[in-house]
């Protein structure tokens, strides 16, 4: 990894004695801000001078933390100062002092839900790395904490801006009395403080977001979500068969994919979805209301439903819900190529109001439901007061179908401008 220029705050915070770090400290801010980029060297410091004992380094998955973390850490100190077990999660850092070889023993673990507070019992450890750490569930946050009992051990955390009412922003962040003990320290980021952003970059990326999502990931703030999701949905996203956005050509260049939120007293719904790459289309729904009808239909039948819309030409992916082992269960024994969606709802909602406010989703005018699902599915306030953020489960049969497929299909790259 070369290393570019270097902000002020970027580097106040990489100077900074380890002695004189809080117990806990936040880079938090706006996207692409510098703070992962400012957190390495600063860890790695904390690897090799740091009190003794196993660290820990941990985000919503393995995965996660390797392709935001380990991937650049990797490439910094060179693949003969490293040994990792990617399955394990079992990493050996090693170094050179005064002719005397040494190493770090650290632990890389997933903290995807409350469960995973589990793995920390019985740690103890010497210091923390905290990747995304807004998506930490506040029980195994808690737990790290106490597992941090190694005298002068020191919890590092980057995170981009949730809610108000978010138990690290509520107990840590604006906690006056943690501050002025010095127990919490937090370094706000904002797209000016990484100097290494040409104007253009900078441009493209405050138009990648819009509504509440600009107020966090570019302004760095935290703003409670409410009121309508896709806010930034409009008519100029939608098409019909006179337009020339989606032409032959234009089709037979594209993956074709179908998004399913399976319901059985819920609606049914599949979305017939294209990707060519850049912009992702969605040609046609199928929407069943059970209870509308009132009617339930048989996993056969809603196969045959399927065929049908379907028609001859076969997808490349059907994404569906994991939980929907039936319905999997009839389609793979139709040869259909059926893969478990990604279900992260929040990352899930981010990416597609990303593609919204970017104009790379377009929807054909004949998907009602779907547009008046875009113009109705909010956020659940009385939720959000309570510290979690989730929408309300309604009118949000069409959006999980379309969230399958983005959250599952799409590579990272698609989000990074």
């Amino acid at each position: 990894m070369e290393f570019g220029l270097w902000g002020e705050k970027a580097l106040n915070f990489i100077f900074n004695p380890l002695e004189d770090d809080a117990f806990i400290n936040i880079l938090e801010g706006s996207v692409r801000s510098g703070k992962t980029v400012a957190m390495i060297p600063k860890w790695l410091n904390y690897i090799m001078t740091g009190p003794c004992g196993m660290l820990l380094m941990t985000g919503v998955s393995k995965d996660t933390i390797y392709d935001n973390v380990l991937n650049d850490l990797f490439d910094t100190i060179g693949e003969s100062n490293y040994s990792y077990n990617r399955q394990s999660g079992d990493l050996l850092v090693f170094w050179f002092d005064n002719g005397i070889k040494k190493q770090r023993r650290i632990k890389v673990l997933g903290a995807k839900d409350e469960g995973s507070e589990k793995y920390l019992r019985g740690k103890t450890l010497a210091g923390a790395y905290c990747d995304e750490l807004s998506l930490m569930p506040e029980k195994f946050f808690k737990q790290l904490l106490n597992r941090l009992s190694v005298q002068g051990a020191k919890l590092y955390g980057t995170t981009n801006p949730d809610s108000p009412y978010h138990y690290l922003y509520a107990e840590y962040i604006t906690n006056e009395a943690k501050l002025k003990k010095g127990m919490v320290r937090d370094y706000h980021f904002e797209l000016d403080d990484n100097p290494n952003l040409p104007e253009e970059y900078k441009e493209n990326i405050r138009n990648a977001y819009k509504g509440m999502w600009f107020k966090r990931m570019i302004l760095g703030l935290w703003v409670l979500a409410e009121g309508v999701i896709y806010d930034m949905f409009s008519d100029d996203l939608l098409f019909d068969d006179s337009d020339k956005v989606f032409t032959k050509n234009k089709k037979s260049a594209c993956r074709r994919y179908i998004g399913i939120d399976y319901g059985t007293t819920n609606p049914m719904v599949f979305l017939d979805i294209y990707d060519d790459g850049d912009t992702i289309f969605i040609l046609n729904e199928y929407y069943y209301d059970s209870k509308k009808h009132q009617r339930q239909k048989t996993d056969e039948e809603y196969a045959k439903d399927f065929d049908t819309f379907i028609g001859e030409e076969f997808p490349d992916f059907v994404l569906i819900d994991p939980s929907a082992a039936s319905f999997k269960i009839v389609l793979r024994g139709k040869g259909y190529r059926v893969k478990d969606a990604d279900n992260n709802v929040n990352d899930g909602i981010r990416k597609v109001a990303m593609l919204i406010s970017q104009k790379k989703l377009r929807v054909h005018k004949q998907c009602q439901n779907l547009i008046r699902e875009f113009h109705s599915y909010v956020w659940d306030e009385k939720a959000a007061k309570r510290g979690e953020e989730k929408p309300v489960k309604e009118n949000d049969h069409g959006c999980d179908a379309l969230r399958y497929m983005v959250n599952t299909i799409l590579q990272k790259w698609r989000f990074q401008h």
